[in-house]
């Protein structure tokens, strides 16, 4: 099944608009609104575009093949966190992105585990505890989770850690939000990673200490940053390469060469924190 391409205007004018239609959008994502997928009718091109003008920066450097090559990236990763494909899925794993708007298994809400006691959020000067009766699992393109890392999203885009803590399930019910919440992942830095943002688009300059532990500007980077832990400085395994394949089949998208392959694994990388 494939997904109508919207018509009529989206009302957001960006330099992305002119280079990223609602025909790319549905090429990237075939299968978005099929029924067996959460995110029918959730995730879409207009959304993706009303998000973005919240973070001005977003794949608006100046150079386009630059700006193609942040938002493939972009999307690759957030495509595996929300795929809903597998080894043989009609049209391919790469082919199902986009799937699931939240952690499967825990829309009814009883996901617990995510939730860090106390206050950790203390040492930067708010509050972000758990609130009775909410659950804080992976929920949006980048699969937000824990209570900490909602209370922080929340403080960025409202100046309140308690909006998104008291609602953490608006995350999963209001698309532009949802968008918000992957890009605000995607451009804060978290110390000492770089952002993903300053990655893609050369903000990143690697020091001696980063080389020799192998860490290079590129999709491999992002991957460090994201979920370096259990994906890099190890042989690669399967999540690796669902997120170089994706990168790859939407850089073809979007007519863009795919940078050194050597750029695009964190096979040799050493993960933060190790």
């Amino acid at each position: 099944m494939s997904p109508s391409v919207p018509t009529g205007s989206c009302d957001v004018t960006s330099k992305m608009a002119s280079w990223f239609t609602a025909q790319d959008f549905a090429s990237f994502f075939p299968n978005i609104d099929n029924a067996a997928c959460t995110g029918k009718n959730f995730f879409n091109h207009c959304s993706l575009l009303k998000a973005a003008a919240a973070f001005p920066d977003f794949a608006n450097t100046g150079d386009t093949q630059k700006d193609k090559l942040e938002l493939a990236a972009f999307l690759a990763h957030t495509s595996h966190e929300t795929t809903g494909g597998w080894s043989t899925a009609p049209g391919g794993p790469q082919a199902w992105g986009y799937c699931f708007k939240e952690e499967k298994g825990c829309e009814t809400g009883h996901c617990t585990g995510y939730c860090a006691a106390g206050n950790p959020c203390g040492q930067f000067g708010y509050d972000c505890t758990c609130r009775p009766g909410k659950t804080y699992q992976g929920r949006g393109p980048v699969q937000l989770s824990w209570n900490y890392n909602y209370g922080a999203f929340s403080k960025a885009l409202y100046g309140d850690p308690s909006v998104l803590l008291d609602n953490p399930n608006s995350v999963a019910e209001d698309p532009e939000l949802s968008y918000k919440s992957a890009m605000w992942f995607w451009m804060t830095a978290q110390s000492p990673k770089p952002s993903c943002h300053e990655v893609m688009t050369g903000g990143w300059t690697p020091s001696a200490q980063d080389g020799s532990q192998g860490r290079v500007a590129g999709l491999g980077m992002t991957t460090n940053i994201i979920n370096g832990g259990l994906e890099c400085n190890r042989p690669t395994n399967k999540k690796v390469e669902d997120r170089v394949k994706f990168f790859e089949k939407y850089l073809e998208i979007l007519k863009v060469p795919a940078p050194d392959k050597s750029t695009l694994y964190c096979n040799n990388m050493r993960s933060y924190g190790r």
